[in-house]
């Protein structure tokens, strides 16, 4: 069997917020740590003042990938197509096209899919994609979070 099987599992979930698109926005990570009968978690968000929801999604993953300390064996998990199929179809054909979408546009967000796939490097990973809002405990739980980390910047301007 594969390298994979010796490193640590890791079960990463990710969501990202945008009140408003553009407007401020907010993402959240949570990285499921699981030793015999015991789960550790670690809960991690930001945010930014005007952003999209499509980069916030990215930076949910990016951020939980970049708060890895040693190489793993990662499941992530995210309810944006939008990222999983960017990373796992879409992506190949934009580096070969220096960037440029089918279309031949330039690739939104590249400098957020550099950074991932940089963040993606020293470890094994799994994308899965869940469905918003249909009861997946741990997905509810990162919308909520990337949506009061969007509605903090909202707060603390008034």
């Amino acid at each position: 069997m594969g390298e994979s099987n010796h490193l640590p599992p890791v079960e990463l979930y990710t969501d990202g917020s945008c009140l408003g698109n553009p407007g401020p926005g907010g993402w959240a990570a949570l990285l499921l740590f699981r030793q015999k009968d015991q789960i550790h978690e670690k809960m991690i968000d930001g945010c930014e003042p005007d952003t999209t929801n499509n980069r916030m999604e990215l930076m949910a993953a990016l951020q939980g990938l970049s708060a890895l300390k040693k190489p793993c064996h990662v499941t992530l998990y995210t309810d944006s197509q939008y990222v999983k199929k960017g990373m796992t179809e879409w992506v190949h054909n934009w580096i070969r096209n220096d960037w440029r979408n089918a279309k031949k546009k330039p690739v939104a967000n590249t400098d957020l899919w550099q950074a991932l796939l940089e963040a993606v490097k020293p470890h094994t990973l799994q994308w899965r994609w869940v469905k918003a809002h249909d009861g997946h405990p741990e997905n509810e739980r990162v919308d909520d979070a990337a949506r009061h980390a969007a509605q903090s910047l909202l707060d603390s301007a008034q």
